[in-house]
């Protein structure tokens, strides 16, 4: 079997972009400045003139482009071992172990990037990761994208690579929003864990819904 599992509010208690980019700026406050380069951005996303992938390469970009590998690499080590220690539902690290114990393949999907993602699916012991990444000079971030956000659709796309990458192993799909609903009903079992009421609502009958504390 392969399980597909989510990373911000599914595995964790939380976003993780918030909180990473947060103890980054902290490392470097003289960026802090840089955040208003990225307000344009933000007002075309709330009126509705960009996405969410768009928004997260004018933030990446403004704020962190020019950083050094070393030390974004240096953060993730840090910010990596604090998540797994206090930022995870107990029920999805047993989750986790179960399939685990069952042979099952992991691979996670994140709309998150590969600033930290693929660090902490190592830490996690997922078989693969799948995340948005983010584009470098040599060792010198630059921020934009060089994939699609990792959401919404774009889970559906991954998966269906995913599948044919592993032909005949039936798959179960974890996620916790609204914009997940697309790839668990295409799973043989979606769950929804901790969904809003509307997600919920939504994902009836095809996908399950479950509490994970």
């Amino acid at each position: 079997m392969l399980a597909l599992f989510d990373l911000d509010g599914t595995i964790t208690r939380h976003n993780t972009l918030a909180p990473y980019s947060l103890g980054l700026l902290l490392r470097h406050p003289a960026r802090l400045p840089r955040l208003l380069f990225a307000l344009p951005a933000l007002g075309r996303f709330l009126l509705g003139q960009c996405d969410h992938g768009e928004l997260k390469a004018a933030f990446i970009h403004h704020t962190f482009g020019g950083l050094e590998r070393n030390e974004v690499d240096a953060w993730t080590a840090q910010f990596v071992p604090r998540l797994i220690a206090n930022g995870l539902f107990a029920d999805a690290r047993d989750a986790l172990e179960r399939h685990r114990a069952h042979g099952d393949t992991l691979t996670l999907l994140s709309a998150s990037t590969d600033l930290y993602v693929p660090a902490i699916g190592r830490a996690l012991g997922f078989d693969a990761t799948v995340c948005t990444g983010v584009a470098w000079n040599g060792t010198r971030l630059i921020g934009t994208l060089t994939t699609a956000n990792r959401r919404g659709e774009e889970k559906v796309r991954c998966l269906e690579a995913l599948c044919a990458r592993h032909p005949g192993l039936s798959v179960i799909a974890y996620g916790n929003a609204a914009s997940d609903l697309p790839h668990l009903r295409l799973a043989e079992r979606g769950v929804l864990v901790n969904g809003s009421r509307a997600a919920r609502q939504a994902a009836a009958p095809r996908v399950s819904c479950v509490t994970w504390r």
